[in-house]
């Protein structure tokens, strides 16, 4: 994405001032976009960076956006969430679960196989959210797009057909809800953001990681480990996230821009992020297939018996949600429902 550039000469700065460069002055708003991926990796690649340049046109020119990714801006991926409310930021992308019960609601999408797919479960989202969370959970953001990825996939360095076989293995999980899931499992589970597994891998602090296949590519997870489970049509977790902008920043905004910002964000475009999130797994998966790796894809029986054995998490979440005062069975039946309203 282009980025502010420096004035070339005193004459071009001279044009300018004159008012000849009218598309330079037309700008009126310059905003933030800090993110944990390398630019390369999909997220931004497919979705955030096209999204700033669709708010771009959309504005005339008038609000250009910067990128930073991979933490350009400073802090770690659990510390977006208060960048944006400080205004270090003026927009971020963040897994929700890095800031554990901050946002508890969100949680119920990444329940052990709840999710249908991605571009479905994320319009779901948006509509839970909508309801449930922007003024509660989310109240101090602006809200542009929430969403989740492809079904996730066990990659590990020794081959897991079995439940069984995650017995003492470390596990990297993404989330509060997953690193318990993998604990139910048997697994040792290790949390940490997703940009510190390819060295955890390397250097032996894990043993496997459970992410989706489409940022496997970017991190390189094909090359470090040779094994990679997959749960058919199922999903055995799915991972919420959280796009956001500063509310004062967006507030002060005229009208028009907000319209903006608006017209490219919201449920279609949760939608549409979860469903290029998924759109990138198939050719994700095709590198590793062409490395030579071992693709374990369950069959029906026994991603039964994985379903049945990840049900206590399900359970243990609904009672942590009565317990802080929501109604914790009440949460997961709107959201089978809402899932099963938007998926074709």
């Amino acid at each position: 994405m282009k980025r502010i550039k420096q004035v070339a000469s005193t004459a071009l700065a001279t044009v300018l001032a004159a008012g000849l460069g009218s598309a330079a002055l037309a700008q009126e708003v310059t905003l933030k976009m800090h993110q944990f991926l390398p630019p390369q990796a999909n997220v931004p690649k497919q979705i955030l960076v096209p999204w700033a340049e669709r708010v771009e046109e959309a504005s005339d020119g008038r609000i250009e956006i910067e990128h930073y990714p991979s933490m350009q801006l400073g802090g770690k991926p659990p510390e977006l969430v208060s960048q944006v409310i400080d205004g270090v930021a003026d927009i971020i992308w963040v897994v929700a679960g890095y800031t554990p019960g901050r946002f508890p609601q969100a949680e119920v999408f990444e329940l052990p196989f709840i999710m249908s797919n991605a571009e479905d479960t994320s319009r779901a989202y948006w509509e839970f959210a909508e309801k449930n969370m922007f003024d509660k959970d989310f109240k101090d953001m602006k809200i542009l797009g929430v969403w989740v990825h492809g079904p996730g996939v066990i990659h590990s360095d020794k081959p897991v057909n079995e439940i069984s076989d995650l017995n003492g293995m470390k596990v990297r999980g993404p989330t509060r809800i997953i690193t318990n899931l993998l604990k139910t499992l048997g697994a040792t589970p290790v949390g940490m953001p997703v940009p510190a597994m390819p060295e955890a891998l390397s250097k032996g602090v894990i043993d496997a990681g459970v992410i989706p296949w489409e940022v496997t590519t970017a991190l390189k997870i094909p090359e470090l480990v040779e094994n990679h489970t997959t749960f058919g049509d199922e999903a055995l977790y799915t991972t919420a996230f959280i796009f956001a902008m500063n509310k004062q920043k967006y507030e002060s905004l005229p009208q028009e821009l907000k319209d903006a910002i608006d017209s490219q964000s919201g449920a279609d475009f949760s939608a549409l992020a979860g469903k290029t999130m998924a759109a990138a797994d198939g050719p994700a998966r095709e590198i590793a297939e062409e490395m030579g790796n071992n693709i374990i894809d369950l069959p029906p029986e026994k991603v039964a018996n994985w379903k049945e054995a990840a049900k206590p998490v399900e359970k243990q979440w609904i009672e942590d949600m009565t317990e802080k005062g929501f109604d914790g069975q009440a949460l997961v039946d709107e959201a089978r429902a809402l899932i099963e309203k938007h998926t074709d």
